[in-house]
C-alpha cells in the first residue's frame, strides 16, 4: 500500500481554532504522524488531479487537521469504502472518511457529517423500472459496491430483490452492463459520470437514500473523537467545507447541516 506524506500544508479558508489537548493529539496521531485513510473510490470525496496528486475535500480536511494537531500527514489510499472499514482494526490508519452507519460505528468512532450526498439507481434505457419504488421486487438484481454505505443500507432495506456485490464501487456499472443485471446502485455523482460514458442507460429520478459522510477515528479514544467532532463542526461553520467543494468543482453534494442527524 503506497502512502503519501505531507509535512506542512497551508490551505485557503483556514480559520482560528482552539488548540487540541495533548491527549487528543496523542489519540489521533499516536505515532507522531496523522495517518489518514483516503477513499479514491468516491470521487465526491477524493480523486487524483492532472498531475496524479491526491485532491478533494477529504484530502483538504486531513491536511488541515494535521496542521492543527501540529503533526505531518500520511495519506493512506484505498479504492473502496468497504476496504477502509475492514482495515479499522488493522492499525493502518488513525482517521478515515466514511459514511455514517450503525454497523460501522461498532468498529470506529464517527464524527458528525461534513457532506451529504445521495444514493441513486441506474437501469438500462429499455428497462420497465421507472421509479425507485419498483426496484425492490423479485427477479431484480441490484449491483452494489461491497461494504459501501449503500450496500449496508440496502442490506437492511431490500426485502425481495437480490443484491450482487462487486469488489469496489468503481466497477459497479461495468459489471452491471457485462452481466446484464437489472439495477446498479451507487453514489449519484458516480453513476452520472458512468452514465455519460455508457450508452443505453438512465438514472432513476430522485434518490433511495441520503449518505452522510463523516470522519472516523479509532474506537474507544474519546478525547480524539470529541476533538474530531468539534473539528468537523468548525469546518462546516467556517465555510471551509463549502469552499473545498467549490474549489474541487464538486456538483450535487452539499455541506451537511450543523449537528448530528443520528437519534
Amino acid at each position: 500500500m503506497k502512502s503519501l506524506f505531507f509535512a506542512m500544508v497551508v490551505l485557503a479558508g483556514c480559520v482560528s481554532h482552539e488548540k487540541p489537548s495533548v491527549t487528543a493529539v496523542n489519540e489521533l496521531a499516536p505515532n507522531g504522524t496523522l495517518r489518514a485513510a483516503i477513499n479514491f473510490g468516491n470521487p465526491v470525496l477524493a480523486y487524483q488531479d492532472a498531475a496524479g496528486r491526491p485532491a478533494g475535500v477529504s484530502v483538504d480536511l486531513a491536511l488541515e487537521l494535521g496542521k492543527r494537531l501540529g503533526v505531518p500527514v500520511e495519506l493512506v489510499p484505498f479504492d473502496a469504502a468497504g476496504k477502509v472499514t475492514a482495515a479499522a482494526k488493522s492499525n493502518v490508519w488513525d482517521i478515515a472518511f466514511v459514511a455514517l452507519d450503525p454497523q460501522r460505528a461498532q468498529d470506529m468512532e464517527q464524527s458528525t457529517p461534513y457532506v451529504v450526498i445521495e444514493g441513486a439507481y441506474l437501469v438500462r434505457t429499455e428497462s420497465p423500472i421507472r421509479d425507485n419504488a419498483e426496484v425492490d421486487r423479485k427477479g431484480n438484481r441490484i449491483v452494489v459496491g461491497r461494504g459501501s454505505a449503500y450496500d449496508l443500507y440496502l442490506t437492511r432495506a431490500i426485502k425481495d430483490a437480490e443484491l450482487v456485490r462487486t469488489p469496489s464501487s468503481g466497477v459497479v456499472v461495468e459489471i452491471f452492463m457485462k452481466d446484464k443485471y437489472e439495477v446498479a446502485a451507487g453514489v449519484k455523482q458516480q453513476l452520472e459520470a458512468d452514465a455519460r460514458k455508457t450508452s443505453g442507460v438512465r438514472i432513476l429520478p430522485g434518490r433511495f437514500m441520503v449518505i452522510n459522510q463523516a470522519m472516523a477515528s479509532q474506537k474507544g479514544k474519546q478525547a480524539g473523537a470529541r476533538y474530531l467532532r468539534d473539528y468537523v463542526e468548525d469546518m462546516k461553520a467556517s465555510g471551509f467545507v463549502a469552499k473545498a467543494l467549490e474549489r474541487h468543482s464538486i456538483q450535487g453534494a452539499a455541506v451537511a447541516p450543523a449537528g448530528d442527524p443520528r437519534p
